[in-house]
């Protein structure tokens, strides 16, 4: 019979084991990964120097997939020196979207890098696997320019597929060096900055030269190119403008598409060449477009040239069809487009002179104008929008859908009940129009989602349509903004009244 003494014994080991088994579970089950909300965002985001924060909604796939990446690098971050802080906050719930909105969140997941309490944001342009994430914000959570001090420290920092920038100076200090590092703070999510005192460690390029001086170095055209203009503004510009390559390369090669990625970003009007690469006359192309890249440089156009399998998106987007290839087209901030077709390599530089001198007509994506069109939701086509809705002198009700929406099919017999109901109302048209299929005027129409509804009365007032899609309401709606038979048919006559008097007076 075992002693009484030893039976607590085992007691206490068991009850040791225990403890330590919950600790165990306890530690594995503890979440790096800190929760924010409305109620604790501010005060959480103001206490640290550098924290990243990911904003999510909870049926996101896109979210679901980062979560278990996200959680092991905040779990590895938590025992860096100093260690860099993960959050994350529901930007789906109501009580949190004016947050959302506060950081311009369009979609999930994003997430942004808060530096000094809060007053500085940043983009996360990183990779979404572990590893990845903690090698970039180890990056970014240290100094945002690395010192070069030898021409091995140059060789691994260098390196020859990225852009990198390096400043040269006789010390670090100075407006130049104060300067420089205010870019790199600020440019430091898309680009790496290093700095040294001496340009004989660093590879290409005079290393003779001395400083103050910018050398940047890139995997494409010059292989680098050096500044000497250290204003903030003019330092920025050029980072932006040299590390953009002459002609982008749209294929299926993933090392390029971060450039075309900055190339649709641009604020410069984009010129577009779209071609099949592995034709016989591609090197002619290519050649060609190259000079007019480089003739048109610095003066708000920037070149593109797609390979005509890697850019069916871009085809779909744009409306057009593989037989108009080889083909060009400029698109400009303003929505406006410009297309020359089945071109030829010398047609290139031309062709842009005259887009550039304006002696080229806009084109419009447009859907052919149907030649039946007696259902009683009317159909409208980017070449008819002019006639059927904005010039008809009618009350139009016009639906913005896309082919794929379900919110649009869903909405589609309501609409046809509404037509219906108007069938003998000559003044009141219920039409729609493929927002995919056909372009837009941006400056009178602003389209982010489908289906958006637009009404404009006979008289020209436009207003847009945002309550319940049910026929009630919505007919409720047209009848509180038309303009009425009778007042419409008054200002006929007004008009009608006026024109003779105008025309004697001007006798």
């Amino acid at each position: 019979m075992a002693s009484g003494g030893s039976i607590w014994f085992r007691i206490f080991v068991l009850s040791l084991i225990a403890a330590i088994s919950a600790g165990e579970s306890e530690e594995k089950e503890k979440e790096f990964v800190l929760t924010l909300d409305h109620s604790n965002f501010t005060d959480i985001v103001s206490k640290h120097d550098f924290i990243v924060v990911e904003f999510y909604a909870p049926w996101c796939g896109h979210c679901k997939k980062l979560a278990p990446e996200y959680e092991k690098a905040a779990s590895i971050l938590h025992g860096h020196d100093p260690p860099v802080v993960l959050a994350k906050i529901d930007a789906n719930e109501e009580a949190n979207k004016d947050l959302a909105t506060q950081y311009d969140i369009k979609g999930f997941p994003t997430l942004k890098i808060l530096r000094n309490g809060g007053k500085t944001i940043q983009e996360y342009k990183g990779p979404r696997e572990a590893d990845g994430i903690v090698e970039y914000l180890k990056k970014q959570s240290g100094p945002s320019s690395v010192e070069i001090k030898s021409t091995e420290d140059a060789s691994s920092f260098v390196g020859d597929k990225k852009i990198v920038i390096v400043g040269v100076f006789p010390k670090f200090s100075g407006q130049e060096f104060e300067n420089f590092l205010a870019v790199a703070d600020k440019l430091r999510s898309d680009y790496e900055f290093g700095h040294t005192l001496d340009a004989k460690h660093l590879p290409r390029g005079e290393s003779s030269v001395t400083g103050p001086l910018i050398r940047l170095f890139k995997p494409f055209d010059e292989l680098f190119v050096d500044f000497r203009d250290f204003n903030v503004d003019a330092l920025e510009k050029f980072v932006e403008e040299s590390s953009m390559p002459i002609v982008t390369l749209f294929n299926s090669d993933a090392s390029n598409h971060p450039y075309v990625i900055k190339f649709f970003n641009s604020p410069d009007a984009k010129a577009m060449l779209f071609t099949n690469l592995s034709s016989e006359d591609a090197d002619s192309f290519k050649t060609k477009y190259h000079e007019a890249a480089l003739q048109f440089k610095g003066q708000g156009l920037i070149f593109l040239l797609g390979d005509l399998e890697a850019s069916q998106g871009a085809f779909q987007y744009f409306g057009l069809k593989e037989d108009q290839v080889p083909l060009i087209i400029i698109q400009t901030n303003d929505g406006q487009k410009y297309l020359k077709q089945n071109l030829e390599p010398d047609h290139i530089t031309p062709w842009v002179t005259e887009y550039k001198e304006g002696k080229v007509l806009p084109y419009k994506k447009s859907e052919p104008v149907p030649e039946v069109n007696n259902e009683p939701v009317k159909v409208v086509v980017a070449d008819s929008l002019q006639d059927i809705v904005i010039n008809s002198g009618k009350n139009v009700l016009l639906e913005f859908y896309a082919p794929w929406c379900g919110h649009c099919k869903k909405l589609a017999p309501i609409l046809d009940e509404v037509a219906i109901s108007y069938q003998s109302d000559p003044d009141v048209v219920i039409a729609k129009l493929d927002a995919t299929a056909n372009d837009i005027p941006n400056d009178t129409f602003d389209v982010k989602g489908y289906p958006t509804v637009y009404f404009r009365s006979a008289s020209g007032q436009l207003v847009q349509y945002e309550g319940d899609r049910t026929k009630e309401d919505i007919i409720d709606f047209i009848e509180k903004n038309r303009d009425k038979d009778e007042v419409a048919h008054e200002d006929k006559d007004k008009v009608a009244q006026e024109e003779p008097a105008k025309v004697k007076d001007e006798l």
